[in-house]
């Protein structure tokens, strides 16, 4: 399925322009068993990689298809590679949310964290990169999402960090996709609203270097300083600036979030807090509806 030119300037208008936002269901290896013991399926339900995938794989079908995983309020929704690659209801999953739902499918791409260095937590290298990336665009995947880790102010660090993700982000652009660039800042970082100054200051300076009509995201750490990252949100090369709830609860990611005019959600953890794999339909829709118009209201 292809994206043909029309649907995906249709796509792109949606990121850009559209009210709401983008869904997060991306938990990759590392952070499965976490998110799966949060949904109420401890490890005991499964007994390989293979089998714990099942089980997540369960748990996004059935938030993408709840009755309120919709355009009215969904703008887009990041995958896990092994979610491209599945069906739901005999339908491929990017698929299915486009024409189903009216959501515009991401792709996470990377591959997981190096150990941290000069404050930072880089991303590690991620091979067959450009195969990845013929597949998605194969697929009907919009754009794609890569995740590094700011730990502390430390100019070196950063300078590296975001010059990792521009490389990489023109990369995933020059592929014909739209990548959403993330250097999340930890919301415990004792040096966080410096380490959003630092941050700003280059990830502008990479803006302003990249090629004309080059287009990208940035997915960011809620800033410390409301406002802060509207600059960016202003900048020619950039699509639309959304934020990571980063460990917030959900109330709290929402309260800081409306803060930031110029910022959308891109929550995963607290797009699911309080779901259960135990839950009747009724509660779950329930629970999960009141997720989402929250994480709404907060994006408008």
């Amino acid at each position: 399925m292809a994206t043909d030119t029309a649907t995906h300037e249709q796509q792109f208008d949606r990121i850009a322009n559209g009210k709401g936002f983008i869904a997060a269901l991306d938990q990759s290896g590392g952070s499965t068993p976490k998110a799966l013991k949060l949904y109420g399926v401890m490890e005991d339900a499964y007994s390989n990689d293979e089998e714990m995938f099942a089980e997540i794989q369960k748990m996004r079908a059935r938030i993408i298809t709840a009755p309120d995983f919709n355009s009215d309020k969904i703008l887009g929704a990041i995958l896990f590679e092994k979610t491209m690659d599945a069906a739901i209801e005999g339908i491929a999953v990017p698929q299915y949310l486009w024409e189903k739902c009216g959501v515009v499918p991401f792709l996470k791409v990377d591959k997981g964290l190096e150990e941290a260095s000069d404050g930072v937590q880089l991303m590690k290298p991620i091979p067959g990169l450009d195969a990845l990336l013929t597949r998605a665009v194969a697929a009907g995947i919009f754009g794609t999402k890569m995740r590094s880790v700011v730990k502390e102010a430390n100019e070196v660090g950063i300078k590296q960090i975001v010059a990792q993700q521009f490389e990489i982000g023109l990369q995933i652009a020059k592929a014909g996709l739209v990548p959403i660039i993330e250097p999340e800042v930890d919301i415990h970082s004792a040096t966080k609203s410096e380490a959003e100054a630092l941050l700003k200051a280059e990830i502008a300076a990479q803006l302003d270097a990249l090629p004309e009509g080059t287009k990208v995201a940035l997915k960011l750490t809620i800033p410390d300083e409301a406002g802060l990252y509207d600059s960016l949100a202003d900048h020619a090369s950039v699509v639309r600036v959304v934020a990571l709830s980063g460990g917030y609860s959900t109330d709290d990611a929402c309260a800081r979030l409306s803060k930031n005019t110029k910022m959308i959600a891109s929550f995963s953890r607290a797009l699911t807090e309080g779901l259960n794999a135990g839950m009747s339909d009724a509660e779950y829709h329930s629970a999960l509806g009141s997720n989402i118009d929250k994480i709404y209201r907060a994006s408008i």
